[in-house]
């Protein structure tokens, strides 16, 4: 079980300076730096913005067309400015990710 230290922890391991770093569960990114976060508050409020537009404007079509193109920028600025990304589950544990190693090896012999 991961606790909130694990998760800060791994969160502040950041040396290359990403914005976005691997969730730890599942497929995708998690923001970790200011300019991340300013990323997914610009998503937040181009969605609002949109949605007050289709309000006034009635045209979902113009609606999911500029969602499309706000999601595709973001994962556009996920993949530049984040780790790759892979599915993860969890958090490494060195002691067991040792011992597995040690079984293989014994088993090999």
């Amino acid at each position: 079980m991961i606790t909130f230290k694990d998760y800060s922890s791994y969160l502040q391991d950041n040396p290359k300076g990403y914005w976005f770093k691997r969730k730890l569960y599942g497929w995708g990114w998690t923001p970790v730096t200011w300019q991340g976060w300013l990323v997914v508050l610009g998503l937040m409020l181009i969605i609002i913005w949109t949605a007050h537009r289709l309000v006034a404007s009635n045209n979902p079509f113009e609606y999911l067309v500029t969602l499309i193109f706000a999601v595709l920028g973001v994962i556009v600025i996920g993949y530049w400015k984040g780790e790759s990304p892979r599915w993860q589950w969890g958090l490494k544990n060195k002691k067991t990710a040792q011992g597995s190693s040690e079984k293989r090896l014994e088993k090999k012999s």
